[in-house]
């Protein structure tokens, strides 16, 4: 007999969020069905009895999938069943992962498996800012070990008003669109765009979203009462030696600081020092002990080097690499560096690079997009790429992963809303990063203002982009924001954030707390530096490109648009698309129309104006309506004996009578030189009221012979 337990969340709009447990998935160690409206998610969360020997991480795997039928929807493609996960749906876990799991027990390795899949969606209400909610609900009635409940909000904010989980209408109307991940008493995570906001106005969405998400925590612990699981299941994961531990601190501490407070800027040397330390230490053991100690010293020196990198930073303000906790890595770029693209550009800070290419495009080249909650096309597009040897790694490159599409897609969100509104190309840009050490999302975000402005894209206005980190202790009461992080700085700190935007406001920003007890006031203080740190790297950009280009590269395309009234659209293609594609072979010009806002719109591009010119005036041709007095280039279809038939537009033909060809008398057309093919000027002097056809004269754009009086 099923017994379901529900609980409601009620927002501010009057909406309701349903939780419900005991009725679905009950195997699984907990499971929770979302409804908001017609949309219903289920979250399932499966953890193992034990650890697996040697795992002394997180091993937390999160998979949010949609299904095609929760939207009444086939699957594209020949097998018509679901795929690998789509970017959206990354996107979506890595969300959810983000904000779960720095909340595991720090000694909790077993392996935990969390499932949140779409089942039913409608118009209106946004799946992904509520898949965090129900991943944390399945968390909350298992019996895991979890420091939660958290939850995650959308916040938009529309007409300078915040809206929580504004539907899909709401969103095309915001001006910031950011998702919050939070505790009941702590900001984990952050993520959005923006339309160039404030530092300020950033922070008071963080604090509107916090207010919502701690409603949503209360009923989860509500939830946990109602089904009995407030206590946890016991584990242990973790086999220590007491004593090796305290040697491995008395032992390594000391030379491992030395080594973080040297302010070595080279990355490997730094990491051979390091390890120089531990392999020391390791040699001074019994060599019958050395074997079985390795791994527990080895797990203990981390914490050591960890512990001794912090000090440093801040007891004494030194940086690994020496640099003030202000300070920005040395910073050149380059533009025009690869000759094949539309527009390219390096830019270096510190060991980050970045080579970004601009590719321009045609309507053809649009990323159709075939989402369950979204389908259409995109003209923006950017690709990030981080191969191993970006970092000396000696390992191969397995495709496309996360970490890659999730930094790409802060990247693109950070641009996209500098490309102007219509503009004609299809611009794609591809970051390859070619050295890493922190940062190389934002190094992307540099390169490619620089690449795209070296293309000619007419940009808004530049966007740069800068790293941040926080090193923290006694629940903020001492700490130190660090400008431009290194990767081991990222690891060793308590935050890090992101923050991209224009010299009047922050375009795109991601946010990851690893610690309880952040003030706003920290917070504040951050991207105040941050934002210094971003105009800092803006004015060396714009030491080696200030603007975009005036003119494309040569060997780009060129692209002009008509607009034409949306009756013409089918004489423009032609039955079958004949008269188009037949333009499209005698011009060299690619051609593309589209109904838009119930006209058409037309693309033509070519990499010469010579066949852009001649597709426009064909078109032009077409669309023209012919007016009595204007003159024609007209070309003739056949002879008759009683006149000539020429089309003076594309698709219209008139008559230009015997009698219209000259002044003086002709017995037959050809005796005026017309055959079949010429091209001739000629005027319409009239439209037959009745039929419709055209009279044509060639006479009257003749010299008059003076009359002969005599």
């Amino acid at each position: 007999m099923m017994n379901p337990i529900v609980k409601r969340i009620e927002l501010s709009d009057g909406r309701t969020i349903t939780l419900e447990t005991g009725k679905l998935a009950k195997q699984a160690d907990g499971s929770v069905t979302l409804r908001m409206g017609n949309t219903m998610l289920l979250a399932t969360v499966c953890a193992a009895k034990d650890a697996t020997p040697g795992t002394d991480f997180m091993p937390l795997s999160v998979e949010y999938r949609e299904k095609f039928a929760s939207s009444g929807r086939f699957p594209g493609g020949f097998l018509k069943r679901e795929g690998r996960p789509s970017d959206s749906e990354i996107l979506t876990s890595r969300l959810i992962d983000r904000a779960l799991r720095p909340l595991f027990p720090d000694d909790y390795h077993a392996e935990v498996f969390v499932n949140v899949i779409l089942f039913s969606a409608d118009a209106e209400n946004m799946p992904d800012a509520l898949a965090g909610l129900a991943a944390s609900a399945a968390l909350a009635v298992s019996d895991i070990p979890f420091n939660g409940p958290i939850s995650e909000a959308r916040v938009a904010r529309i007409n300078g008003e915040f809206v929580i989980n504004p539907t899909i209408q709401q969103l095309a109307q915001a001006d910031m669109d950011i998702m919050v991940g939070a505790t009941l008493d702590n900001i984990m995570m952050v993520e959005g765009e923006m339309n160039e906001v404030s530092e300020a106005e950033m922070l008071e969405a963080i604090k509107f979203a916090h207010e919502e998400i701690k409603k949503h925590c209360r009923v989860q612990m509500e939830l946990t009462e109602a089904v009995g699981k407030t206590e946890k299941r016991a584990y242990s994961h973790e086999e220590n030696d007491e004593e090796l531990r305290k040697l491995v601190w008395d032992k390594c501490y000391a030379p491992a600081y030395t080594v973080a407070s040297a302010q070595n800027p080279n990355k490997h040397e730094r990491i051979e020092a390091f390890e120089a330390v531990l392999t020391q230490f390791l040699e001074s053991l019994p060599e019958e002990e050395r074997d079985a100690k390795a791994a527990l010293a080895g797990k203990y020196y981390h914490d050591v080097e960890k512990e001794a990198m912090r000090r440093s930073i801040l007891d004494e303000g030194k940086r690994l690499d020496g640099r003030k906790t202000t300070e920005i890595r040395p910073i050149w770029s380059e533009v025009d560096f690869v000759p094949g693209p539309h527009g390219s550009a390096l830019f270096t800070r510190g060991e980050t690079q970045s080579l970004t290419t601009v590719t321009l495009g045609t309507k053809l080249d649009e990323k159709i997009i075939d989402n369950v909650m979204e389908h259409g096309t995109e003209r923006f597009l950017l690709h990030y790429n981080f191969p191993p040897f970006s970092t000396g790694e000696a390992r191969p490159q397995r495709g496309t992963g996360r970490r890659e599409i999730g930094h790409g897609n802060l990247a693109h969100r950070a641009l996209k809303k500098m490309i102007p509104q219509g503009y004609p190309y299809v611009v794609r840009v591809v970051s390859d990063i070619l050295e890493s050490n922190g940062s190389s999302s934002m190094a992307t975000v540099c390169a490619g203002t620089l690449a795209m402005m070296d293309a000619g894209v007419t940009l808004k206005k530049p966007v740069s982009g800068i790293a941040m980190g926080l090193i923290s202790e006694n629940k903020g009461q001492n700490y130190a924001i660090l400008s431009d992080i290194l990767g081991d700085e990222d690891h060793l700190g308590d935050m890090d954030f992101k923050v991209c935007g224009t010299r009047d406001g922050i375009t795109a920003t991601q946010m990851d707390i690893k610690v309880d007890g952040l003030s706003y006031e920290i917070l504040e203080n951050a991207l105040a530096q941050a934002k210094a740190g971003r105009e800092h790297i803006m004015g060396k950009m714009m030491e080696t490109l200030s603007e975009p280009r005036t003119d494309l590269k040569p060997h780009a395309p060129r692209i002009e648009v008509i607009e034409i009234p949306k009756d013409y659209i089918g004489a423009v293609i032609g039955p079958g698309g004949k008269i188009i594609q037949g333009m499209q072979e005698e011009t060299g010009a690619t051609i593309t129309i589209e109904e838009i806002n119930n006209r058409g719109r037309v693309e033509i591009s070519a990499t010469n104006k010579a066949s852009i010119d001649a597709a426009m005036l064909k078109i032009k041709g077409i669309v023209a309506v012919p007016e009595v007095g204007e003159e024609y280039e007209a070309t003739v279809r056949s002879v008759m004996p009683y006149g000539a038939f020429c089309e003076f537009l594309p698709g219209k033909d008139g008559l230009l009578h015997i009698s219209e060809i000259d002044w003086k008398r002709l017995e037959k057309v050809e005796d005026a030189g017309i055959k079949e093919g010429d091209k001739i000027r000629v005027k319409l002097i009239d439209v037959d009221p009745r039929t419709g056809k055209f009279k044509l004269s060639r006479k009257v754009l003749l010299p008059r012979p003076e009359r002969n009086e005599n």
